[in-house]
This record gives C-alpha cells, structure tokens and sequence, in this order.
C-alpha cells in the first residue's frame, strides 16, 4: 500500500499485482486495494508456485516457508506482465532488514537477480539503502524522492502513512500457510505420500485433525460444525465419507488407497472424537461411491489414534 501511494503520489500510474495460491489467498489484498483504490490483478499462480515449494534452491525459511524462492518467483511473473501491461518497471513494498532471512541486503540482492529483471526491480521503501536501478538512472523517479527505511520497526511505514491518510492497513502477519508449524508438518507428509496431489488435499491441511494410517491413506475428523460442513465439500465420491447419527459428532472423511479394516477405523474415530459415551453402541453413516452403508460401532481411547496423527 505504501509503496504504491508514494510511486502515485509522484504521478505515476501503478497497477497491484496479487499473486494467489491455496498457501496465501488475497481478500486482505482485496480490502487494501480498495481503500486506497487501487487497481488489482489477482493472478492463480499455483503449478508454478508448487514446484518452488517442493525443491526450494535456497531452502525452506523455520517451516515450509520457501521465501526467498517465492519472491523470485513473483518477482520474475512480474516481470513477465510488463509488455502485456505496458508497464516499464516493478515495484514492491520489501523493506531492508524487516525480515532478517528474506529481507536483508543479500536476499533482496539475490532475488532481484534470479527473477530476471534486477535493474527494474525498484523498492521505494528503502531505495536510498540499495544500488541504483533503471528507473531512477532514466528519471522516471528520483532517488531523493523515495524512502531509506530499514529494520523491523513499523514506526516509520506507520507515519507515512498517515502521511497518505492511509489509517485502516493489515497487520505484519503475511498470511501465508508455509510459515504455520502444523499445517507445514501436514504439507510435509502429504509431499512425502507420493500421492498425485490434488488442490483440494491441501486446502483440506487447513481443516480437522490428521491422520496417517497408511502409505497413501488419510484420515481427516472434522472438529466443528464448520469443519465438518467444509470437509464433506471438499469430499469426492470415491472417497470414505462418515459421520455419526445419533450422536453429535465429526464428520470423517478418508482418501486415497483403500484397505480392508479402513471402514471400520473410520467409523471408529467418528464415535471416539463424538459426544458418544464410552462403550455405547453408535450409529455411524458411511458413504462411498453413491452407495449409502449404516454401522454399528464401539468408540476407543483416543490415545490409540493419537499414534496415527499427523
């Protein structure tokens, strides 16, 4: 936001870019465009980002996290827009220091060059901390004209913008899923199956508890109303679809490969996670390829689930 309210601010024209995937979606971007009233692209970039996100060059960040692989990635479709758009340069709102692994001067440094564009790579937020680019060596935006911010702090971006009368911004979290421990245990393990991956399996890490009870096969027990209504959108035919009936509960779903003795732990883990008590008899509703099937099963310690989780 602040950097395209100060290239703006100089008479020139931006257009935002957000670049989506199931790891970062972009309704925060979505409500910051529209409060400065900014025009925004919103661009899928999800088999690009994915075969960054399974072999990083330069390796994961604490979690999942392959930034500087992925700003390269943005950075260098970027780039790839700028005849479509007839744009002569890219911008972005990274400050110098202010993510001690993918924001220092190498980083940055680095980044720029494996996108294929450094020289028109500008950072307004700190363009007077780092080498000199096209834009400002043709005059389109002069060098004293920009900021020299750098560190962690946010005092410095928080009175620019006031400066803009920019008074309603997201928080420092980015949003992006690789940087949770769970969900990137989860991905781990999904990556790890071998599995043809599918969208859905892991817009499904977001949702429910994990378990791996199989090479290939995967167990998921919704946690509430909302989870189970998610899970149950997310499920395919031929996957296991279970949920108890008489009882309050989760709802259960179990892909990949199948083996015999699945239904029955399925079922299992619907009565032991439900409002079942212990060692009642529960009505358990399984659904798989159309068909519709009613069992009839006792519930057991969760402990001897727990070694399945994920």
């Amino acid at each position: 936001m602040l950097a395209s309210a100060l290239l703006r601010g100089l008479g020139i024209e931006v257009q935002a870019l957000f670049f989506e995937t199931p790891f970062f979606q972009s309704q925060k971007a979505r409500r910051s465009a529209k409060t400065i009233n900014l025009p925004l692209k919103v661009i899928n970039i999800t088999d690009r980002h994915l075969v960054v996100v399974k072999s990083p060059k330069h390796g994961y960040g604490e979690n999942m996290n392959p930034c500087i692989d992925c700003h390269t990635l943005m950075l260098r479709m970027a780039g790839e827009m700028l005849e479509e758009e007839a744009a002569h340069f890219i911008i972005s709102g990274e400050v110098v220091g202010q993510r001690p692994m993918s924001q220092n001067r190498k980083a940055l440094s680095v980044v720029a060059s494996e996108s294929g564009f450094e020289g028109l790579i500008l950072r307004p937020l700190s363009a007077k901390l780092l080498p000199m680019t096209i834009p400002e060596e043709k005059g389109w935006v002069k060098r004293d004209e920009l900021m020299g911010f750098s560190g962690r702090s946010r005092k410095p971006q928080m009175e620019l913008a006031r400066r803009f009368n920019i008074t309603d911004y997201p928080s420092p979290a980015g949003g992006c899923l690789l940087t949770d421990k769970i969900f990137s245990r989860r991905l781990k393990d999904l990556f790890a199956s071998g599995s043809y991956l599918e969208i859905r399996e892991i817009e499904l890490l977001t949702l429910g508890r994990h378990f791996r009870i199989g090479p290939a096969t995967k167990m998921i027990v919704g946690r509430n109303m909302m989870e189970n209504q998610a899970i149950r959108s997310l499920s395919k035919e031929t996957d296991l679809l279970l949920w108890p009936i008489s009882v309050p509960g989760p709802t259960v779903l179990a892909l990949g490969e199948f083996f015999p003795g699945l239904e029955d732990l399925a079922a299992i883990s619907a009565v032991s996670y439900s409002d079942a008590e212990d060692s009642e008899v529960t009505e358990i509703s399984l659904t798989t390829k159309g068909t519709d099937t009613i069992l009839r099963v006792r519930g057991r310690d969760k402990k001897e689930l727990r070694r399945y989780m994920i």
